[in-house]
C-alpha cells in the first residue's frame, strides 16, 4: 500500500570518521584486513530470511520475531528487490515519521496498520550490495563508508545469494580474546538511557532519534535492565501487543511500560578490560552489546559489535 518514503542515510558520527576513514576517504584498515583475500562465497551466511514487497507488514514481523534484524527482499527467482531492517519498523510502530502513516492513513488501527500495510512501504529499495566474487576487504569497506550493519549478497546477475553481518564479520575476524585495546577507548559514553516507566512509544522515538538498538534501562543512577529493538519487534510480531488494547487503538499499546518489556539480565564489563574479552562476553550471552560500568557500579559506557569491530579492524597504535 502507498507510496515510497523517502529514506535518510545514516551518517558517522565524528567518532566514527576518526576511527574508520583516513583524508581520502578510504578506510584506516589494518595489513591484516588486506591479507583476507577471501570471496565472499565463503563468508557470507544463508540461507537467508526473505519476503516480498506485498508481504504484510504483520507478517514480517512474525519472521523478525524469530530473531532476524533484517529480512531480504525478494521478486521473481530470487531477485534482489530490497531490504528492511528492525529500525525500520521501530520508526513505523511509534519511533519516527513512519509512524505518521499509522495516523493518517490507518486511524491509529493496529490491526489495519499490520494486516494492510506491506513491506513495500518501509524497504530499503536500493540497500548497498556486495557481490559474491568481492573480496572480504571489499564488502568491509562498504559497510564502513555506507555506515550499515548489514549487506546482502548477490551474483553478478542480482540473484540473491546470502547475507553478512557486522557479527558475521566479528566472527570472522575475532581469533583471541586479547586485542590491545581496553573497552574505554571505544565505549560510547555517556550513554542514552530510558527510564524503567517510561512507555515503549519514548524507547522507540530515542532509538530512532539517536541511531541505537538499544537502550539501558534505568530507576534512578541504577541500572534494571536492558531493551532493544528486537524485543519490541517480538512484542508485536508475537502479537502480545494485540492483547494490550480492546479498542484497536495502537497508543493503548504504545503506553506499555519499558520495564514490562526489558531483558532484567544484563551483561556487564569493566572499562580497564580488554576488547576481546567483551566480544567473548557478547558471544556466550548472545546479546550484540555489553554495558561497561565502573568499580562502583555505575554506568559509565557501552559497548556494541560495531565498536569492537573497529577496533579490530583498525591499526593498533
Amino acid at each position: 500500500m502507498g507510496g515510497l518514503i523517502p529514506r535518510k542515510t545514516r551518517k558517522f558520527g565524528w567518532r566514527d570518521k576518526y576511527r574508520w576513514l583516513r583524508s581520502d576517504g578510504k578506510p584506516n584498515f589494518d595489513d591484516r584486513i588486506y591479507r583476507k583475500t577471501e570471496e565472499l562465497l565463503i563468508i557470507a551466511k544463508k540461507p537467508v530470511a526473505t519476503v516480498s514487497s506485498s508481504t504484510p507488514i504483520i507478517e514480517a514481523l512474525e519472521k523478525m520475531s524469530r530473531g532476524y534484524r533484517s529480512l531480504i527482499v525478494i521478486k521473481g527467482s530470487n531477485l534482489l528487490e530490497g531490504l528492511v531492517v528492525s529500525m525500520d519498523f521501530i520508526n513505523y510502530l511509534g519511533g519516527g515519521e513512519y509512524y505518521n502513516i499509522v495516523v493518517n492513513r490507518h486511524g491509529r488501527n493496529i490491526f489495519s496498520a499490520l494486516k494492510n500495510e506491506h513491506v513495500s512501504t518501509l524497504m530499503n529499495r536500493e540497500p548497498v550490495v556486495a557481490y559474491v566474487d568481492e573480496k572480504f576487504p571489499d564488502v568491509l569497506e562498504k559497510m564502513v563508508v555506507n555506515g550499515v550493519g548489514v549487506i546482502p549478497v548477490v551474483t553478478r546477475n542480482n540473484e540473491v545469494y546470502g547475507i553478512i553481518t557486522e557479527k558475521d564479520i566479528l566472527d570472522y575476524l575475532s581469533t583471541s580474546t586479547y586485542v590491545g585495546v581496553k573497552v574505554s577507548e571505544v565505549m560510547s559514553s555517556p550513554v542514552v538511557t530510558i527510564d524503567a516507566n517510561a512507555t515503549i512509544k519514548t524507547s522507540m522515538e530515542k532509538m530512532t532519534k539517536y541511531g541505537f538498538r538499544r537502550l539501558p534501562v534505568t530507576k534512578g543512577n541504577v541500572v534494571e535492565g536492558i531493551i532493544t529493538a528486537m524485543d519490541i519487534i517480538k512484542f508485536f510480531g508475537t502479537h502480545e501487543a494485540f492483547r494490550r488494547t480492546t479498542t484497536g487503538d495502537i497508543e493503548d499499546v504504545l503506553k506499555t511500560p519499558v520495564n514490562e518489556l526489558m531483558v532484567r539480565e544484563v551483561v556487564a564489563i569493566a572499562p580497564d578490560k580488554d576488547i576481546g574479552e567483551a566480544a567473548k562476553l557478547m558471544a556466550e550471552k548472545n546479546v550484540g552489546s555489553v554495558l561497561v560500568v565502573n568499580e562502583n557500579n555505575e554506568l559509565i559506557g557501552i559497548v556494541t559489535e560495531r565498536d569492537i569491530l573497529y577496533a579490530v579492524a583498525t591499526p593498533k597504535k
